[in-house]
């Protein structure tokens, strides 16, 4: 039995791909027939016709910054809970942080997730701490790491504060050719804090965050990044590359693209709940603690430098930081509540209604930033509509209006403050590791 996806919209755009057309897959999942314009393609008595009807089939969307919580905290989510939230999210793989507990700082930690993930609808790729239990004092196996196929490091929640173990790292990982993954963060400036400094958190009464906190670490790796280079302390033919996770302020934005120009290979990413909220958002919520999240959500002219930098190209990736929390840990003072929220299920919706509909990116740039943009940062293998490749791809509907519904989810967690919020564009299923998986089955 093969599978054939009829009248569909293809869409990649590594392949400068833009058009009706329609897919044959075996069903041991190669992509054995492209089509394009209005021709189908001949079916057999036994093989399955899923007819799109002008949805989009994309390249599978790609999540680099992702928590599934397992090992170790398990009632907030699982690989396998958090493998379906991204199923149902349009999501074909995703990258997860290590800050379980234990924390992935060995190879066994990496096996542990390869194991569990096997069967899973959605890869699952891992990204190695940065430094033993991500405390900052002592670099990680990197080499270790590398030779178990890791792609990148990170300390994500605990940014590095040490500089001369953060220059070691540069160049530990630039000899695997290891991604950094910085969650920047000034912390003697956020000790107790929970959300952006300002007049609302001033109204609040509570404890500001204040924004250059993230530009101030920021600086300091790309001064350390500079002086690397300028002073070839390490093979010139193998740099260090770095990459800003959830960047939140102008100030950011502004050294990222400075050191872009200057060549230095640097790459950034925006989540969902940044480019769409901001810190008046928190001050009017009923139920503020589902909006307590680090990075905080920023001023509004924060918000509006994001959507500017998602335009002019300066960010790379749209990630979602998904992070599920239990009830216990969000149904409280904001104050008291856990940090993050859940983004997998609401990624794409939040995309279309927020950049697409409002005229910010086209559905083309949209696929950069959701899949083939991630998918190069990592270094993974791009995804092609060719026939002989591996089908991976993920069909979207750009037009389906839809309500967030807590009882919908298929996260363990329902930490988000979307519930109840509509949104435009959904994914309707994906096809990956030889299986379609509609949506609705989930």
């Amino acid at each position: 039995m093969s599978y054939i996806f009829q009248r569909a919209h293809l869409l990649n755009p590594l392949e400068q791909l833009d058009l009706a057309g329609s897919l044959k897959v075996s069903n041991d999942g190669f992509i054995e027939a492209v089509v394009y314009g209005n021709e189908t393609i001949e079916a057999s008595p036994d093989d399955r016709i899923i007819d799109l009807r002008g949805q989009i089939v994309a390249p599978g969307l790609f999540d680099m910054h992702c928590h599934f919580r397992e090992p170790g905290q398990e009632y907030k989510e699982t690989l396998e809970s958090g493998a379906r939230a991204a199923a149902a999210g349009g999501f074909t793989g995703v990258a997860l942080m290590p800050n379980t507990k234990p924390v992935i700082d060995s190879p066994l930690g990496v096996a542990y997730i390869r194991h569990h993930s096997a069967t899973l609808p959605v890869d699952l790729e891992v990204i190695g701490a940065m430094t033993v239990e991500s405390k900052g004092e002592h670099l990680a196996p990197y080499g270790k790491f590398s030779s178990y196929g890791v792609t990148a490091v990170s300390d994500d929640g605990s940014a590095i504060q040490n500089s001369q173990i953060m220059r070691l790292a540069f160049e530990y990982a630039s000899n695997f050719d290891l991604l950094v993954i910085q969650h920047c963060e000034e912390r003697s400036l956020t000790m107790g804090a929970v959300m952006n400094e300002g007049l609302f958190s001033t109204k609040l009464g509570l404890k500001g965050i204040p924004d250059i906190s993230e530009a101030i670490t920021l600086s300091r790796d790309l001064l350390l990044m500079h002086y690397l280079e300028e002073h070839k302390l390490h093979d010139p033919l193998i740099r260090p590359r770095y990459h800003v996770a959830h960047i939140s302020t102008k100030a950011s934005l502004d050294l990222v693209r400075k050191a872009k120009r200057e060549g230095l290979q640097v790459t950034c990413e925006v989540t969902p709940h940044h480019f769409t909220l901001c810190d008046e958002d928190l001050f009017l919520a009923e139920q503020k603690s589902n909006y307590i999240m680090k990075p905080p959500l920023s001023s509004r002219e924060n918000r509006e430098a994001l959507l500017e930098a998602i335009a002019d190209g300066t960010i790379d990736a749209i990630a979602t930081d998904h992070a599920p929390h239990a009830p216990h840990e969000k149904e409280c003072p904001p104050d008291q509540a856990s940090f993050g929220i859940i983004g997998l299920e609401t990624s794409l919706g939040l995309t279309i209604t927020e950049l697409i509909d409002k005229g910010i990116i086209s559905m083309n740039r949209a696929i950069e930033l959701l899949s083939a943009n991630p998918r190069k940062i990592m270094k993974l293998k791009p995804i092609l509509f060719s026939v002989g490749e591996k089908a991976n791809f993920s069909i979207i509907d750009p037009n389906i209006q839809w309500s967030v519904d807590a009882s919908a989810l298929k996260s363990k967690s329902a930490n988000t403050p979307f519930l109840n919020r509509s949104l435009k564009g959904k994914a309707t299923g994906i096809f990956h590791k030889g299986k379609y998986i509609d949506a609705e089955s989930l």
